[in-house]
């Protein structure tokens, strides 16, 4: 093969990677729209009502709202919580969910979408409860 064939080749692939890069920040720049508004309107009013019920129940848990995320968090162990996050490495972005619990001495972390492949504008207040309740269910069994 000649030396301009592989030019030829590689400025397309190279023309290909931009326009990809491109493609996926715009992807990302409008999921983070979407995210912001799906975190002040659905996520943390549901992640405050789950936490005042479990509260009436006697299981003690505090809501908290650190940088772009809420956090379902056990009065007992800090290690004990449920956070909705972003994760902007996803292709396409999407909302996670990130469970960590103390068993024991050992802190078993576990990370996973609401909804995978659905952007944040598509998670309704419904997705949310049905996983928190799955998420809180190690908890209850207490």
């Amino acid at each position: 093969m000649e030396v301009g064939d592989v030019r030829r080749r590689l400025t397309a692939a190279i023309e290909k990677a931009k326009r990809t890069a491109q493609e996926r920040r715009a992807r990302v720049a409008e999921a983070e729209k979407q995210y912001a508004v799906f975190l002040d309107n659905v996520a943390v009013p549901m992640v405050r009502n789950m936490g005042a019920a479990l509260r009436a129940e006697g299981l003690l848990f505090t809501v908290s709202t650190p940088g772009g995320a809420v956090r379902l968090q056990s009065d007992k162990t800090r290690e004990d919580f449920i956070e909705i996050g972003f994760d902007a490495a996803a292709d396409p972005p999407e909302v996670v969910v990130r469970v960590s619990r103390v068993r024991g001495s050992r802190t078993l972390t576990d990370e996973r979408p609401i909804k995978p492949g659905i952007s944040p504008a598509g998670i309704a207040d419904e997705d949310v409860l049905t996983f928190l309740l799955d998420a809180i269910d190690p908890w209850l069994q207490r």
